[in-house]
């Protein structure tokens, strides 16, 4: 495929892509028929083959139908007074993606839909996963922050270090239905030589967001009943991670039985890696030629 055309039919799929109320992308599915080539009088009853197929794709992927193809109606006119409704879908990323997969890849526009959307589809999920590692990484962040302010109250009112960590233990064996830290890091399969590292760089984020949530609700009681020993201080602590507990499992959620997460190092090296390929700035040929 020459440049030229190569370009002609991106720009054709990039233009017919809208947006909804909610900044959702979104393409409607007799825009998509004609880029994809279904053109003349009954071009809508012959895109009806991929489109059915998309659907069935897409419920036997376990996706819900009605949320990536999107039911919508049209009045047109069809005379000077006469107006006629016609059907048509609001088709999501996924849902342009399933249906080149289900046209006939020796038209050229189909072949050339089917890399397009294969590759748009891969970029969301890419997207999607920095954002989810970010959104960890974050929370992971902050609960070093909460703890590392709960230590430093604590120690002004005479707990050290070692007690901090009896507490924290503490805190823990409560929000984990009486499993020690240690006990955790078995169950989620943390490997022998990071048995040092902090139980929260392998929790799933529910759990992360469940210590921090604790650790600052006990950090504000400590100071706001003045708490002052390590016994009083652990006690509160061990409430505090209770609440917590009782709030997730109204909700069906266990934190001991939460799946392991990616060690957060990996996570934070992909994370870093992306960033300095963004802004590493790239040799041209020249340059590599001059060498």
């Amino acid at each position: 495929m020459g440049n030229d055309i190569f370009k002609d039919k991106f720009e054709d799929l990039e233009n017919i892509w809208q947006k909804d109320e909610n900044g959702v992308e979104f393409i409607y599915a007799r825009d998509l028929a004609k880029v994809l080539g279904y053109l003349g009088k009954d071009y809508w009853r012959n895109f009806q083959n991929p489109l059915e197929k998309a659907m069935v794709s897409c419920k036997n992927n376990g996706e819900s139908v009605v949320d990536h193809f999107v039911d919508v109606r049209e009045m047109i006119e069809i005379g000077k007074t006469a107006k006629r409704e016609i059907k048509d879908y609001k088709l999501t990323r996924y849902a342009c993606y399933l249906v080149a997969q289900n046209g006939d890849p020796r038209k050229e526009e189909i072949a050339f839909a089917q890399n397009y959307f294969a590759v748009q589809t891969r970029n969301f999920e890419l997207v999607m996963q920095r954002k989810e590692d970010y959104e960890r990484v974050l929370e992971r962040y902050e609960l070093k922050e909460a703890e590392r302010i709960f230590s430093e109250e604590l120690y002004q009112r005479g707990v050290d270090s070692e007690g901090f960590a009896r507490v924290r233990s503490k805190g823990d064996e409560t929000l984990f239905g009486g499993n020690t830290t240690k006990q955790m890091k078995e169950k989620l399969g943390v490997p022998e030589k990071y048995q040092h590292r902090p139980l929260a760089d392998f929790l799933d984020p529910i759990a992360i967001t469940a210590k921090k949530l604790a650790t600052q609700i006990s950090n504000k009681n400590v100071k706001d009943k003045n708490l002052q020993d390590e016994e009083s201080i652990t006690n509160q602590h061990i409430s505090s991670n209770q609440t917590i507990r009782e709030a997730l499992i109204k909700e069906n959620v266990y934190p001991e039985e939460l799946p392991p997460a990616e060690d957060i190092k990996k996570v934070e090296n992909r994370l870093n890696k992306d960033v300095k390929q963004i802004v590493k700035p790239k040799k041209s040929k020249s340059k590599e030629l001059e060498k």
